[in-house]
């Protein structure tokens, strides 16, 4: 199974963005816990939000309240969308998986990850 993100770029803050992973697997994304993570320049990967099989949602505190994440099941993707984005917004973005009920808060529990999408924001 491949998963392929896109969406991202360059945007000033303010803005809104929606990033996209799309599974190779018809049924993937209803099997797996579905994640984004994010890699910023010097710092860890660290997850921004997740959602599980039965659609709970988790997003990090530095998104809640700006960010929502959703599934498609026609097109087998997994959206992010992230308003009012911020300088501190900035860096890659990725789209990972496991196949557990209860989606894990550590990077190292999603075994399959895509190639990730770069986004940008400037001041």
């Amino acid at each position: 199974v491949q998963l392929v993100e896109s969406g991202g770029g360059e945007m000033q803050s303010g803005g809104s963005l929606r990033l996209a992973c799309t599974a190779s697997d018809d049924s993937f994304i209803r099997r797996h816990c579905m994640s984004w993570f994010r890699h910023a320049p010097g710092k860890e990967r660290e997850l921004v939000s997740t959602m599980a099989i039965d659609g709970t949602q988790y997003y990090v505190d530095s998104v809640r309240g700006r960010s929502f994440i959703s599934k498609d099941y026609a097109v087998k993707t997994v959206f992010l969308r992230l308003n009012n984005v911020k300088p501190e917004d900035t860096g890659v973005y990725y789209c990972a998986a496991v196949r557990a009920w209860r989606c894990p808060v550590n990077k190292d529990e999603f075994d399959i990850w895509g190639q990730g999408t770069q986004v940008t924001v400037s001041s």
